[in-house]
């Protein structure tokens, strides 16, 4: 039940900072996306060198 409305809770959090801070909320989705990134070339590199 908690878990439900605090999903519910993050929704209508996501949606309302989009909605009333677009700017900030693509810089903290592109902030984000170069983040996991990151850390999947970073594995790759991991992996690479593991392998060789």
């Amino acid at each position: 039940m908690i878990k439900k409305v605090l999903t519910w809770l993050g929704i209508a959090f996501l949606i309302f900072f989009i909605a009333f801070n677009p700017n900030s909320a693509a810089e903290v989705f592109s902030s984000l996306g170069s983040t996991i990134g990151d850390i999947a070339n970073g594995f790759g590199t991991f992996f690479t060198n593991l392998v060789a």
